[in-house]
């Protein structure tokens, strides 16, 4: 049976330690737990050397987001399985254990999800993740149980097992072999969309990503940049540009960047009239980041099988605000 290292990530977080650090400890099944610190300058370090002494740290030289924090500490870390666990996270009860076991049954699984609910609002799923991640045919991320701000009460209906596009990085789960291979997180991202990127990057491998519903976790969300905040909204529209080029055909990309300089544009006329101006200008300088550096991100083009179907729906822009679909379910898959 292989081994889990649970790995959470950690920058300033003592507060966010000291609630959800235990229930990871008291469920860690006799799997080793890691605390990978970004150069915290608050008592993170200590308090976890003062309280939680199984806890291993690995002290990562500099802030480097989420990205470059988790590329920095795995390789420190010899498990087989890397369970890449969000602060903010709170575990049930044998929350490993389907996870462990669907790794073990198949071995052409490299990456999984739990079933992600929201922490405030425990009957719901979560923003981030809930259960499992899919993309439209203009690169924009939804998920089962998540379209936009709707959020899907949960009533059973994604209890199953089923083959996903991308895994939340709130609660990813990824044999440290696919990990190395794939050459981790592109550290340009920072932070938001790189865990949709590796899975693109697995995927376009032929690599197999599942969502497990038979786990459980609860996700408070927006511990290090809230939705409020203006450089989460750079941050997810330029790395999602990052991504189209990367990972499909240069054709595609050309028209699916084309078509996101309008479809963007109509975000931020939205942003405007909620008098969210912050967040308008950051859709605006997240595609000047992103023209700036579309040499720089050519070059890390590695594509194995470019013409493999990495859409669910051709636009759940238009599946959600003018079809008024809310829900998963009732999208029309193409």
């Amino acid at each position: 049976m292989p081994k889990i290292a649970v790995v959470i990530l950690n920058w300033n977080g003592v507060q966010l330690l000291e609630r959800f650090l235990p229930s990871v400890i008291k469920y860690a099944n006799n799997q080793k737990i890691y605390v990978a610190d970004n150069a915290s300058t608050d008592s993170s370090v200590q308090f976890i050397k003062d309280n939680f002494p199984s806890v291993e740290i690995i002290l990562n030289a500099s802030n480097g987001g989420y990205a470059k924090g988790y590329n920095d500490a795995l390789q420190h870390v010899k498990e087989d399985i890397f369970c890449l666990l969000n602060s903010d996270v709170e575990v049930t009860p044998n929350w490993l254990t389907p996870i462990l076991n669907y790794f073990n049954e198949d071995l052409n699984t490299a990456i999984v999800q739990p079933k992600i609910l929201d922490l405030k609002k425990k009957t719901h799923f979560e923003y981030a993740g809930a259960a499992g991640g899919f993309l439209d045919s203009f690169g924009y991320p939804f998920c089962r149980g998540r379209i936009f701000d709707t959020l899907e009460e949960d009533k059973g209906q994604y209890n199953d097992n089923l083959p996903i596009f991308w895994a939340s990085g709130a609660c990813l789960f990824i044999r440290k072999t696919t990990f190395f291979d794939l050459g981790g997180f592109d550290e340009d991202y920072f932070a938001h969309q790189e865990e949709i990127d590796l899975c693109w990057r697995a995927q376009n491998r032929g690599l197999k990503i599942m969502y497990v519903g038979a786990s459980t976790v609860y996700h408070l969300g927006g511990s290090t940049l809230s939705e409020m905040n203006p450089k989460k909204t750079f941050l997810n529209f330029r790395n999602s540009l990052f991504s189209i080029v990367k990972n499909t055909s240069l054709y595609k990309a050309f028209f699916i960047v084309m078509a996101r300089l309008l479809l963007d544009g109509i975000a931020g006329l939205r942003f405007l009239t909620q008098m969210r101006f912050k967040h308008c200008l950051a859709i605006v300088k997240a595609h000047f980041s992103f023209y700036w550096n579309i040499p720089k991100t050519l070059k890390k083009r590695r594509l194995n099988n470019n013409t493999k179907k990495y859409y669910l729906i051709k636009s759940v822009v238009w599946s959600y605000f003018v079809n008024g679909n809310k829900e998963f379910n009732n999208l029309v898959k193409d």
